[in-house]
């Protein structure tokens, strides 16, 4: 273990045992206690019941399980309870996934916080419940650290809850699907009788980066899909957001740094919605889809510098947007045709791309923090003041880019989470939030 990485670990393990939870409650009869670390194997996350998945309503307890939570593979003297739970994935099919509550010592159960990682990868290995459980890989090393956002959120009394948003296949950019495995999470933690949770408890959701994607969706999906969760959260609050990825992919095309995320979405769109995107890549391209069909962002991010859609695709569908099924795929995950969330939101976004080596400003879509659009992100904020929500508070820093915006994002978040459960009126910047992006739906291109 490098130095850096023994020093988070260390530091990120005190924080952990001044603030972390108690010793669970008498053992349920699901699963027994775990003393090993996940791995592929792991039985825990196997659906191994005999009644149809289907038949068990969303939210449902599957297992239960209590561990020691780890850091960098080092155990701490912290609990950590997981659920298998039963959710829908990105084609509305019945799936299970895997949550993780953490108890507060000076909690009493009434608040929460659904804290959703930023693991961004396509390895399902690399998911929080996985690190938390003791597994170690290069993707993973994104939630352990990020075990110092959590700490302070179980410091002030909040039980805190995290998801392995991209669900057991690691469906990467999944938009809707983040969301609903974020909301049943939080229906299955309240209703094992292990976390200490119940129906009354209310709860703020946190995320940033791809944690916001899942954020962004779950309070987006709420009113609908979980109104019964939606009844009792206080907001959300996130940051470096992701809207609209055919923008996206267009603005870090050719960049130094984020270009990898390119094949990265072709992957996690293609494996979301089970279609076929291979096919319309070159050879090029198919070489790096194999390269990082298994792998996490960690392995994409800076290793592909100048690369563009043009260098992995055929010379006919040089536009993104002459491949039916891409169009398809990305207008599901447009989180700008969602329905607007009907409860306050902290919205924050990084414009400072140029210091992570995205330097184009596309026609249409413009500047944002490297990989993330600032355009599209005020425009969601608008439009959210525009369709009913008044509620929504508005943070560009043009000074950050995205890997340096959480400095300033995670206590401004902590900050307001804290107003709304204290019951303080939410702040409001709509008519403040300057001109923006169209959100419109991507229209089909004709073939070159």
């Amino acid at each position: 273990m490098s130095k850096p990485v023994r020093s988070i670990a260390v530091a990120v393990v005190a924080a952990m045992c001044l603030t972390g939870a108690p010793a669970a409650v008498a053992a349920e009869a699901e699963a027994p206690a775990a003393t090993a670390t996940a791995s592929a194997g792991d039985p825990f996350y196997a659906y191994d019941g005999s009644a149809p998945l289907s038949s068990h309503a969303p939210g449902s307890v599957l297992k239960t399980r209590t561990l020691r939570y780890h850091v960098v593979g080092i155990p701490t003297p912290v609990t950590a309870i997981q659920l298998l739970y039963r959710t829908t994935d990105a084609q509305g099919r019945p799936s299970a996934n895997v949550t993780t509550v953490v108890r507060s010592l000076v909690g009493d159960g009434t608040k929460a916080v659904s804290y959703q990682s930023f693991y961004d990868s396509l390895d399902p290995e690399d998911g929080p419940s996985r690190a938390i459980a003791g597994n170690v890989t290069l993707g993973g090393l994104i939630p352990n650290a990020e075990a110092l956002f959590i700490a302070p959120l179980l410091a002030k009394g909040y039980d805190v809850v995290i998801p392995d948003t991209e669900g057991q296949r690691a469906d990467f950019a999944a938009g809707p699907e983040y969301g609903t495995n974020t909301l049943d999470s939080i229906r299955a933690a309240t209703r094992s009788p292990r976390t200490g949770m119940d129906s009354s408890t209310r709860f703020g959701l946190m995320g940033y980066s791809g944690g916001a994607i899942a954020t962004g969706w779950a309070a987006a999906l709420a009113p609908r899909y979980a109104p019964d969760v939606n009844s009792r959260l206080v907001g959300f609050a996130e940051g470096g957001l992701l809207v609209a990825p055919a923008h996206n992919l267009k603005y870090v095309d050719g960049s130094l740094a984020w270009s990898g995320v390119i094949p990265m979405a072709i992957i996690g769109v293609a494996r979301s919605y089970g279609i076929d995107l291979k096919k319309y890549m070159s050879s090029y391209g198919l070489e790096v889809y194999a390269k990082l069909e298994h792998g996490s962002i960690v392995d994409a991010l800076g290793r592909y510098p100048g690369l563009t859609w043009k260098k992995m695709a055929k010379p006919e569908y040089a536009d993104p947007n002459s491949v039916p099924e891409f169009v398809a795929a990305v207008n599901k995950v447009n989180l700008g045709s969602a329905p607007t969330p009907t409860v306050p939101g902290l919205i924050a976004q990084g414009n400072a791309g140029v210091l992570e080596g995205t330097f184009g400003s596309p026609p249409g879509i413009g500047t944002g923090d490297g990989v993330m659009v600032a355009g599209d992100v005020r425009a969601l904020a608008r439009q959210y003041c525009a369709t009913g929500n008044p509620a929504i508070a508005y943070d560009q820093y043009d000074l950050f880019s995205h890997t340096g915006a959480p400095v300033v994002w995670a206590p401004a978040a902590l900050g307001w989470l804290d107003a709304r459960f204290a019951g303080r009126p939410a702040p409001s910047d709509c008519g403040r939030i300057p001109a923006s992006n169209s959100l419109a739906p991507e229209q089909p291109a004709p073939l070159r």
